[in-house]
């Protein structure tokens, strides 16, 4: 490496914080919603009188931007003024009417001074008998926080909602035929019903429970073919032919997932039933770089900063936390998403 590299490097690491806020604050001013609302296509002038924004501040907002690849700039057909136009990122990132096709939800909550503070006390978390770090920065656990907190628990439930029609749509794309064979599917922990929603409307056939906490399930809104059920994992799940989860199993420890994997076990029917969970599968050689192998570490830290014990798994451990809940098989699937979908059998 050189030594301008080198500088680079150091440079970025520095000053990673910066793409986030600058995509946070692009988000709450609007820029790209108003841009697809025009056509595509709007000159600065155009879009600092439209967001009434100062046209020298958004300016240079604008030029970062271009210049990480979220907007490019070019002329409309008859004209000379150069205009901003949205790249593929910039849709998949910034726009938030467009929700089926959107990280908006998710970015918004990872940059919110709720989320941001803990990432302070990681250290301490590091340490022997360190305290979780969520828990050091707000006195309470994330889902004390968000029950008590609306604002916060409805950021959180639009970021996992975000999350949830990217990872499902890839599942419905490339491994739709999981759930061939099921009428009844339950999603545990499964927020708002995003998840199942996307799931009855390409699988029809399918009746679908959506399984969360009361004070979560009361304000998800009415979907056709989905029936909303409050209750406690830890406790009993409802049953139904297959247990679904996604990103669930990542916020606790081992002991807590086999508690949660029997009561699944408990509900699924025993001769067609399974429990197919998507989660993220880390590679047990941390140095090989490929794919979205780097999301699934990135996201390991969140659960340090976030949860009290909760982690991403390599397929090893997978195995073991299934072995140990009564799972005699598990197949493990990549999909063109961070997570992979494994299918667990009794």
């Amino acid at each position: 490496m050189s030594e301008q590299e080198l500088q680079l490097q150091t440079w970025k690491y520095a000053l990673g914080f910066v793409d986030a806020a600058v995509i946070k604050c692009a988000i709450e001013l609007g820029i790209a919603d108003t841009i697809n609302d025009h056509g595509g296509h709007m000159t600065l002038s155009e879009l600092a009188q439209t967001l009434d924004c100062a046209p020298s501040f958004l300016f240079r907002i604008l030029r970062y931007l271009v210049h990480q690849g979220l907007f490019d700039e070019r002329t409309r057909d008859g004209e000379t003024v150069t205009g901003f136009t949205l790249t593929p990122i910039a849709r998949r990132l910034l726009l938030i009417k467009d929700r089926d096709a959107s990280m908006a939800g998710f970015l918004l909550l990872q940059t919110s001074p709720v989320v941001l503070k803990p990432w302070h006390f990681l250290s301490g978390r590091v340490r022997t008998n360190g305290s979780p770090a969520f828990e050091a920065a707000h006195g309470v656990d994330v889902w004390s926080y968000a029950s008590k907190d609306i604002a916060h628990g409805e950021h959180f439930n639009n970021a996992l909602a975000s999350v949830a029609k990217t990872t499902v749509r890839a599942i419905l794309h490339e491994s739709v035929g999981v759930f061939e064979g099921l009428s009844t599917v339950v999603d545990v922990g499964g927020g708002n019903g995003t998840a199942m929603r996307m799931l009855v409307e390409k699988c029809p056939w399918i009746s679908a429970i959506n399984f969360d906490t009361p004070h979560v399930v009361e304000a998800a809104p009415q979907i056709q073919g989905v029936q909303h059920i409050g209750g406690d994992m830890f406790q009993s799940v409802p049953k139904a032919d297959a247990a679904y989860l996604m990103f669930v199993l990542h916020d606790w420890n081992d002991e807590e997932c086999i508690k949660i994997l029997k009561n699944c076990k408990d509900a699924i029917d025993k001769e067609k039933g399974k429990v197919i969970i998507v989660e993220v599968v880390v590679e047990e050689d941390c140095s090989k770089k490929h794919g979205l192998s780097e999301v699934g570490l990135m996201l390991d830290m969140l659960m340090m900063a976030q949860t009290r014990e909760g982690k991403e798994r390599t397929e090893a451990e997978w195995k073991n936390v299934l072995a140990q809940a009564g799972f005699n098989t598990h197949t493990i699937k990549p999909i063109l998403a961070a997570p992979s979908v494994i299918e667990a059998f009794p």
